[in-house]
C-alpha cells in the first residue's frame, strides 16, 4: 500500500518576495532622497516616472531670474532674458519722497503760501527750501516771523507724522554779520535753531528725528552779489533724509530729473 505525504503550500512565499521587493524601492528611495543628489534624484526621478507611465516634466531653476514661456523664447530669440516687473528700489524711494513733497506742496497751497518754498529730491532725500531768510527773520534776527510761523504750522503737522530723519541746516550770503553774531556761522546756525525749536514745540516733531546745523556762507546756491543771488543764499533748509542705502540714494536725482522732463 502506498503512502502519499504533500509538502506545506508555499505559494505564500511569492507574496512575501512582493513585500519585501516593495520595502527595498522604499529605502532605496529613502536613502537617495537623504543625500540630496540632484543628479541621482532626477534619474530616480525618471525611473520611477517610467515605471508608472507618467511624462517627465522638465525641471526649471528659477533662482536666478523670471522663467519664460516657451512660446516668448520663439518669438524673441534664445538670447532673451525676461526681467521682472514692477518698480525697483530707487523707484520706491522717489515716490515715497515724492509723495511727501506733494502732500506738503498742497499744504502751502492751501493756505496761500506756494511760493514759499521749493522742493528738491536729491541724494539726500528731500528738500525743503525756504526761501530768503528775510521773509522769515527780522534783519539780523533769529525771531520767526509771522509768515515763517504760517509756513511752519502748514507743513509741520506733515513732516511729525513721518518717520524720516530731518536736518534743519541755516544758510548765510557772504556780507559779515553785525553783533550780536560774531560771524555768519553762528548766524545761520541760531536760525536753524529757531526752525527746529519751532517745529519741535509746536509742532510736536519728535526729538530724537531733528537736529540742525549751520553752514554760514559756506554753500552758496547762486554767484555775485544781486538781490537776487543773496536772496537764494539766505536761506533755510528742511532736509527729510532718505533712509534707503547709498546706492538707491545715488538714483534719485536722475529719477527726479526724469520726472520733470516728463
Amino acid at each position: 500500500m502506498e503512502s502519499s505525504h504533500e509538502g506545506p503550500d508555499e505559494r505564500w512565499m511569492a507574496s512575501y518576495l512582493d513585500m519585501i521587493t516593495v520595502m527595498m524601492c522604499m529605502f532605496i528611495v529613502m536613502f537617495a532622497m537623504s543625500n540630496v543628489d540632484q543628479e541621482k534624484f532626477e534619474q530616480l526621478r525618471a525611473s520611477l516616472a517610467t515605471g508608472f507611465g507618467s511624462e517627465i516634466s522638465e525641471s526649471r531653476d528659477v533662482s536666478e531670474g523670471v522663467v519664460v514661456p516657451p512660446e516668448l523664447v520663439e518669438e524673441e530669440g534664445e538670447g532673451f532674458v525676461a526681467t521682472p516687473t514692477g518698480p525697483t528700489p530707487a523707484e520706491q524711494e522717489y515716490s515715497s519722497l515724492d509723495a511727501l513733497r506733494a502732500q506738503l506742496e498742497g499744504a502751502l497751497d492751501a493756505q496761500g503760501l506756494g511760493d514759499a518754498a521749493t522742493f528738491t529730491i536729491d541724494d539726500r532725500g528731500l528738500t525743503i527750501g525756504l526761501i530768503s531768510a528775510e521773509t522769515f527773520f527780522a534783519t539780523n534776527s533769529t525771531d520767526l516771523s509771522d509768515r515763517a510761523r504760517a509756513v511752519l504750522d502748514a507743513t509741520g503737522a506733515i513732516l511729525a507724522a513721518d518717520s524720516h530723519l530731518i536736518s534743519v541746516e541755516g544758510h548765510a550770503d557772504h556780507r559779515p554779520a553785525v553783533a550780536p553774531f560774531a560771524d555768519n556761522w553762528e548766524l545761520s546756525t541760531a536760525r536753524a535753531n529757531g526752525v527746529l525749536g519751532y517745529l519741535v514745540d509746536a509742532r510736536a516733531v519728535a526729538r530724537e528725528r531733528i537736529s540742525s546745523v549751520g553752514y554760514g556762507s559756506s554753500r552758496p546756491l547762486a554767484e555775485g552779489s544781486s538781490a537776487e543771488a543773496l536772496a537764494q543764499n539766505r536761506r533755510v533748509d528742511i532736509v527729510v533724509l532718505s533712509d534707503a542705502d547709498a546706492q538707491v540714494r545715488g538714483e534719485l536725482a536722475g529719477l527726479a530729473a526724469a520726472d520733470a522732463a516728463g
